[in-house]
């Protein structure tokens, strides 16, 4: 729960593409063929619930949730389980594998992709079809799977969105106004420079990681992905070509640590060291600021995520999705929607920075008040609930951008800023090896 937003999604993607390489299932791969549970009418019977690494932090949290539904629904028994994050997927399909899933899973984007497309996941959309108003759109949406139309594959459960922040002081001595922090990639390049110019090698802008950049980066400058039928790569354009170009110039100016491009750095410690003007988009980062540099953290400023001209922000989520074949699934699907309901997030997010899904929830008081406006963390918590009421919550990582194909995208790319190769030609050699993964993928 402490990793910051882009760290967890990174690693999880990672895992994923490893996952989708070893097990031979590809992203277009057959689903899997699991007879489709019926409900009964009746909340009765007992249901494994397995969560991802809550315990022994949150084990007063969940075994009060556990402890609540059972007593509205005293014929069901939650037998609760929770295990590590290392191991996590591995472990879930090697469970679908044996047709051991619990019936209620904790799963996060890449999990729930492994599972969703090998056909082991109940359509919690058809299984209550007014559930959907229940939760904020732009998290509802981050469950379906592509191919399927409306279906949607899991509960939102805990989300994070991203936020934007900076140094203020960095900000000052680089003659930027803190009070109009960059909204647009393209903005947020320009002000990279002015702060290389200003810095004079003493600090940095941001850190380079083109592994955590794209596609999100790209698709907040309107590159398109995949093309209509999602079957192919379309990124090599203009734009994606001048994306490669700012970032060769600003590495060369100095306004990403050298070393930032090969390998993931301290993120953390280089910002609560004063070394770094935009730290990590993570509510969560905020929190530890706060606790571990505390001088850095009462100069920090927190703003709306950059977004650019389509207005969309990534979105870390975490779900709970319904075994298919439950034997128990009116048990399943009402626990699943307890856990995840208005009052029950609220509570969870008193102990953990992380943000309701549920509509009802994001509309506590607590999500609205930013305090006098100067503590960072109050101000964040405040951000990332406006954004998820209001942004498209789509500038996610697409299925087939799997690791496989984030390596190399990005291998191509780091050629270009380091000078090696021209940028047009990296964008479109990125975009061949892309699509012969892809294509290699789909015949598995």
């Amino acid at each position: 729960m402490t990793r910051s937003n882009a760290t967890r999604t990174a690693v999880a993607t990672l895992v994923a593409g490893a996952l989708l390489s070893v097990c031979g299932c590809g992203v277009s791969g057959g689903a899997a063929d699991v007879p489709e549970a019926k409900k009964s009418g009746k909340v009765a019977g007992e249901i494994a619930f397995r969560t991802l690494q809550l315990k022994p932090k949150f084990t007063a949290y969940v075994q009060g949730v556990i402890d609540a539904f059972e007593k509205k629904y005293p014929e069901v028994k939650v037998r609760w389980e929770d295990v590590p994050g290392d191991g996590y997927n591995e472990k879930l399909v090697a469970d679908a594998q044996a047709g051991a899933l619990p019936d209620v899973v904790n799963l996060s984007t890449d999990s729930f992709q492994l599972l969703g497309d090998r056909g082991l996941l109940a359509d919690v959309a058809k299984l209550d079809p007014e559930v959907a108003k229940e939760y904020v759109p732009g998290a509802w949406e981050q469950f379906k799977l592509p191919g399927k139309g409306d279906g949607v594959y899991a509960y939102p459960w805990y989300v994070t969105p991203e936020i934007l922040t900076y140094n203020k002081d960095l900000f000052e001595r680089s003659g930027l106004d803190p009070a109009q922090p960059p909204t647009s990639v393209e903005q947020f390049f320009d002000y990279a420079d002015k702060i290389a110019a200003a810095s004079g090698g003493r600090y940095s802008a941001f850190m380079a990681d083109p592994k955590g950049r794209l596609p999100g980066d790209w698709q907040k400058m309107g590159v398109p992905i995949l093309n209509e039928k999602q079957d192919g790569f379309v990124f090599d354009t203009p734009k994606a070509v001048e994306w490669v170009e700012r970032m060769k110039d600003l590495y060369a100016k100095g306004a990403m640590p050298k070393e930032s491009l090969l390998k993931s750095d301290d993120i953390n410690q280089l910002y609560g060291g004063g070394k770094l003007v935009f730290g990590p988009g993570s509510p969560g980062f905020v929190k530890d600021i706060k606790q571990n540099a505390p001088q850095v953290y009462a100069g920090t400023q927190v703003a709306g995520a950059v977004t650019g001209k389509l207005g969309h922000i990534g979105i870390y989520a975490q779900s709970l999705g319904i075994r298919k074949d439950t034997e128990h699934l009116d048990a399943a699907s009402e626990f699943a929607k307890w856990v995840t309901n208005g009052p029950n997030q609220v509570e969870f997010s008193k102990n953990a920075t992380i943000y309701p899904s549920n509509a009802q929830g994001l509309a506590d008081p607590r999500f609205a008040d930013r305090g006098d406006g100067k503590d960072a963390e109050t101000v964040a918590r405040a951000v990332g609930a406006e954004q998820l009421k209001s942004a498209a919550l789509d500038a996610n990582t697409p299925v087939q951008w799997t690791n496989q194909v984030g390596d190399a995208v990005v291998r191509e790319v780091q050629k270009a800023i380091q000078g090696e190769q021209d940028p047009k030609t990296a964008v479109r050699k990125a975009q061949e090896e892309a699509n012969q993964l892809l294509a290699k993928s789909a015949q598995k």
